[in-house]
This record gives structure tokens, sequence and C-alpha cells, in this order.
């Protein structure tokens, strides 16, 4: 596998954060930085900047002279990150529904079915169809700046979104619950949005307090 040229920086952001998101490097594994440059056929330097970037979106942690390692889950990260999306997002989601066009709302009701058609197959991938879709709901606001903020926070929960779904039958009180989000953004009611926006954000708060508190 080779990497081109081109935006190699940005590719190897994609890349190893992809990896952390998907599970497919553990929390507290160590980012074998030889091995994976060897295997992408280009230089630590490049390699080095990108988990830079990573360590700056909260995926990663360095330690001197031993490197990057995957941050581990934390009930105390997740309690923050949930509380920054609860003072955010139902704000957002209500200015969304506002000015959403009628190409962003046919767009929100196609993520929404790619999200439903992964639950429904079990297969890989849920939590990042979960933060698209969440994030399709959000982007119609406009607002650049909070929505950047936005996107960094739905990063950081992605893995603990993971966890979350973790449990039989969760995933499908999750669609669920987005089922009716999209009914109500759809709808326009603006205040029904704000709510059912909080409360789904403090069910699955509420679920990794007990799970990350059990595990801990």
């Amino acid at each position: 596998m080779s990497l081109v040229v081109r935006n190699l920086s940005e590719q190897l952001v994609d890349l190893v954060r992809d990896r952390i998101l998907s599970g497919a490097v553990l929390p507290n594994s160590a980012i074998r930085q030889d091995a994976l440059a060897s295997e992408l056929g280009i230089s630590k330097i490049p390699l080095r900047e990108a988990l830079a970037r990573l360590e700056q979106e909260g995926l990663l942690i360095s330690q001197a002279n031993r490197g990057f390692f995957v941050r581990p889950l934390s009930a105390e990260e997740a309690e923050e990150v949930f509380a920054l999306r609860l003072k955010l997002e139902p704000d957002v989601m209500v200015l969304s529904a506002e000015r959403a066009t009628a190409q962003q709302r046919k767009a929100a009701k196609d993520v929404f079915a790619s999200l439903y058609q992964v639950t429904e197959a079990g297969g890989a991938g849920v939590a990042a169809f979960n933060r698209a879709f969440h994030m399709a709901l959000l982007r119609p606001a406009g607002q650049p700046i909070v929505l950047g903020i936005l996107r960094r926070l739905h990063v950081m929960a992605d893995r603990y979104v993971r966890k979350h779904l973790e449990p039989l039958g969760r995933d499908e009180r999750a669609n669920e619950e987005h089922r009716e989000i999209l009914a109500i953004w759809l709808a326009r009611d603006l205040d029904n949005i704000r709510v059912l926006t909080e409360r789904h954000l403090e069910k699955t708060r509420d679920d990794l307090r007990q799970q990350l508190t059990i595990e801990s």
C-alpha cells in the first residue's frame, strides 16, 4: 500500500484516525511508527506530523522517549465530551432545522438510510455512520466555528459511541431515536428538536456512565 505525495499529511491523518476509531488499534496501544511507515511506503517525518495532529484531536497521547499511544477511554473524558455536546448541539440543531435547504434535507435522509442499512446488516462502521448522521443534521446551521468544534467533539465521541452500542439491541434503540429526531428536524418543529436532541445525548451519556464505571 502506498500513498501519493499530494495531501500526504491529510491522508495520513485520515488513515490513522480511521484505524483508531474503527477499533483496529486498541486503546493504550502504541503506534509502531517504523512498521507503519514501512507499510505505507513513506518516511517517518510526515507520519510524525500526522500523529501530532491526532494528539491535538484528543485521540493520541505522546510519552517522552516512547512515542505515541492511543488515548484510553475514561469516564471523565466521556463526561466532558457529552457535557460540551449538550451545551452546543441542541442550539445548533434548532438553527440547522430552520436553515436546511431541500438538498441538505435530502442528504440527511440519505445518511440516515445508510445508517439504518448498516445497523440492520450488523456491519462494521455503525459509529462512523452515526457521526455522519449527526453532522448532516448540524451542518446546515452554517456556523463554521461552532461546527468545527462539534466535528472535533464527534470524533472524540466516536469511540464512546462504539462502546455505548456494544450491548445487544442498543444500536436498534439508537436508530429509533434517530428516526424520531430526523422526522422532527424535517418538520422544523424547533421546540421538540431541542428536547429530543438533549434527551438523546443524555441517554447516551447516562449509559456510558454506567458502562465505564463498571469497567473501571
